[in-house]
């Protein structure tokens, strides 16, 4: 908005077009400035750049956690870490086939002892030997 008692203002005359300099060269030796677009001291890490995708390691977690808790839980860990890293999707994917991988192989340790146990009484019994 513009005081009506002030004269009005023109802009000066632009009767050339502004003289662009091309940046001088490095010295022999010294680091270059980073191009337009490659950031410098103070630019994001490229990981940190939201992704679209889902991870891979993510959903071989999940579905091998069906089958191979150990697998899951290997790639659980790893798929967190890259996942992290590079602002992938499947974050809930790979704690989902940690979770599973964890409780099955918490499953196997217990049906294991309860098969020593069984094998145990088994075998105090008398019912397992010959004599």
């Amino acid at each position: 908005m513009t005081d009506p008692n002030l004269p009005p203002v023109t802009p000066p005359p632009t009767s050339q077009p502004p003289i662009f300099q091309p940046p001088a060269a490095p010295a022999y030796g010294a680091p270059s400035a980073p191009a337009y677009g490659q950031g410098g001291a103070y630019a994001q890490p490229y990981a940190q750049a939201p992704s679209d995708k889902y991870n891979v390691l993510a959903i071989v977690s999940l579905v091998s956690a069906f089958f191979i808790s150990l697998v899951a839980i290997i790639t659980g860990h790893i798929a967190l870490s890259q996942i992290k890293k590079t602002g992938e999707k499947g974050r809930g994917l790979a704690i989902g086939g940690l979770v599973l991988g964890y409780l099955g192989v918490l499953a196997t340790i217990i049906v294991i002892i309860v098969w020593f146990v069984v094998i145990a009484a088994a075998v105090n019994d008398g019912s397992i030997s010959g004599y």
